[in-house]
């Protein structure tokens, strides 16, 4: 079987005059090579496509592909993560991961908590600020956390972004609205301790690999799993798997979650406990970072027994049955 790779190659988008932060969410060569090298492991043909641009070119020249495994981020647009499987399904070619209609759905974060909210899934109340005039309309107890409403990677958040006053909220808002030139998600922040859950599989035959805790050390950004200290994990993270009631807890909200959504394939879930211990749902990846040692999925795969290779193994086991089809 012939597997194509869409990505984004970072130190590409460095070249052409991107800043670090625009290209913070893209992979490094580290990351095509372990995905190309495992899958040709797995006994798959592998072919290097890259970025959209370079898609429409393979394609309008005839090309095809058995299956492409795609983990393009995008540039430009509030549908940039739906833009290369919406691509491939006007060419018929199935892919590796979730539609474009899920893509577009979970980049933005607040249509995302609107769907899980109402579908009683436990969220932290939240409040839209599209400008600055919105500012004053938050009505929420501190403390709040805020973010960007549409990016990844733990882009624009540092340790500023839990809120304790007023005047933090406005100049929180302000600088993020200025710097990312989209909508800022202020939400209730919650106390309690951190996970991260991976999934693999699709619909009814999705499960969970595992649960990890994520626990900051004495060097890393406070109470915020931030840029930063998701960059330099190794030095400030320490993870630990999860077990019991809380892996339950944990799990069985991550599965309502992505088959809520009709993720495929694979994706990760952040989850975050109130002050009364209970799971609430912060956000989905459905296009989950897959670096073997650097990204969540494959970290806590591995903490939970499922080397990157088996992990590899059985997100095209979900994918190949669209070929399939």
């Amino acid at each position: 079987m012939k597997i194509g790779l869409t990505f984004d190659l970072r130190s590409e988008y460095l070249k052409m005059g991107f800043t670090e932060d625009e290209t913070a969410e893209f992979d490094q060569e580290g990351t095509i090579e372990a995905i190309e090298n495992t899958l040709n492991q797995l006994g798959f043909e592998t072919e290097r496509i890259g970025h959209i641009k370079q898609l429409v070119t393979r394609l309008a020249a005839g090309e095809k592909w058995n299956l492409v495994f795609n983990i393009c981020e995008g540039m430009h647009g509030n549908g940039r993560e739906a833009q290369v499987p919406a691509l491939l399904d006007a060419y018929a070619i199935p892919y590796v991961f979730s539609s474009p209609l899920v893509l577009a759905l979970t980049l933005d974060k607040s249509l995302t908590k609107r769907v899980i909210h109402y579908a009683g899934i436990a969220t932290p109340e939240f409040h839209i600020v599209n400008a600055l005039d919105d500012i004053p309309k938050v009505n929420l107890p501190f403390p709040l956390f805020a973010k960007p409403i549409a990016e990844g990677t733990g882009k624009g958040i540092n340790g500023k972004s839990v809120i304790n006053t007023k005047e933090e909220l406005a100049d929180r808002c302000t600088s993020l609205l200025k710097e990312y030139k989209q909508a800022v998600l202020v939400e209730s922040y919650l106390p309690g301790r951190e996970f991260t859950v991976g999934i693999v599989g699709t619909g009814s035959d999705a499960k969970a690999v595992g649960t990890m805790e994520i626990f900051l050390n004495e060097k890393a950004e406070k109470g915020v799993y931030s840029y930063i200290n998701k960059e330099q994990c190794e030095d400030l993270i320490e993870y630990k798997p999860t077990f019991g009631a809380d892996k339950a807890s944990c799990e069985k909200l991550a599965l309502d979650a992505y088959r809520l959504l009709g993720c495929e394939d694979a994706g990760r879930i952040d989850i975050r406990m109130d002050k009364n211990g209970i799971p609430n749902f912060l956000e989905i990846n459905p296009l989950a970072g897959i670096h073997p040692e650097h990204s969540d999925l494959p970290i806590l795969s591995k903490l939970n027994g499922i080397t990157y290779e088996e992990l590899m193994s059985q997100i095209m086991k979900s994918a190949i049955k669209k070929v399939k089809k």
